[in-house]
């Protein structure tokens, strides 16, 4: 199957006015449309509607460096790409953000999360706080997540994410455009979301994307590292995250709310 195929350059949609920004209210008509638009389109809509007002959040899994070539090839300069260094990623994944950045020529802005919060943290609750209490490993979630995150969407008015419905329980509902009820209302962006792990791999390898060569030793997600394992054949793409907790835990925090859209 061959992935290049699907896109096809549509025109962007406008409101009324001309105005390429849309209201939150012309933004559920919008939603409804992007429903039935490939992932090209979508992202080709959100570069040329928010141009540097949105960026991506990228942890640089297999769906992110997907998403990278996209824009890359929609508008290689309107490439805005961030992501959130916990203190705590491997190596692989360091190594596939100077592959990405040095292949497509972008700037990968980091955000990390700020000294005294971690500090604190780790003087009270110590380094490996995570396996004791779903409470301790959501706190070193928000910690070095959450607010490193809040901090990159302050000056932006959408964002782009690598979320698929078929990813987790939590994210079934989920739409290619949506009203991030967590982050002042502002747009969020799936472009992935009705896609399928083999659509994700057939693009990578018909595409010759880069990606964490961590996939290849059975990491179907992959997030910092003392919180993610290799998965075994048959299980939840998922369950190699926060293993030792229960299904309904799968989120670290960026996308708990329902976003409506």
């Amino acid at each position: 199957m061959n992935i290049r195929l699907h896109y096809k350059i549509s025109p962007v949609i406008m409101t009324n006015t001309g105005d390429p920004r849309p209201t939150v209210a012309q933004l559920q008509d919008i939603a409804e449309n992007m429903e039935i638009k490939s992932a090209y389109h979508v992202l080709k809509w959100a570069i040329d509607t928010y141009g540097s007002d949105v960026g991506f959040a990228s942890s640089f899994g297999a769906e992110d460096v997907v998403i990278i070539d996209l824009m890359n090839k929609i508008d290689s300069k309107k490439t805005k790409v961030f992501t959130l260094d916990t203190g705590r990623l491997n190596q692989e994944t360091y190594d596939i953000i100077d592959i990405i950045r040095k292949k497509y020529d972008i700037p990968i802005e980091i955000y990390f999360p700020e000294r005294d919060d971690v500090e604190e943290m780790v003087r009270t609750r110590g380094l490996n706080l995570m396996y004791e209490s779903v409470d301790n490993r959501k706190l070193c979630c928000d910690v070095r997540k959450v607010r490193p995150l809040a901090r990159a969407l302050a000056n932006l008015d959408a964002w782009i994410t690598g979320l698929r419905r078929d990813q987790t329980s939590t994210r079934q509902t989920i739409k290619k455009v949506e009203i991030d009820v967590l982050h002042r209302n502002i747009v969020k962006i799936n472009p992935l979301a009705d896609w399928t792990p083999d659509m994700v791999w057939n693009y990578i390898k018909a595409n010759n994307v880069p990606y964490n060569k961590l996939h290849d030793l059975g990491f179907p997600s992959i997030g910092c590292e003392p919180c993610t394992r290799s998965i075994k054949p048959g299980e939840d793409q998922r369950s190699g995250r926060w293993w030792w907790e229960s299904s309904a835990h799968k989120e670290c925090g960026l996308h708990w709310k329902t976003q409506k859209g």
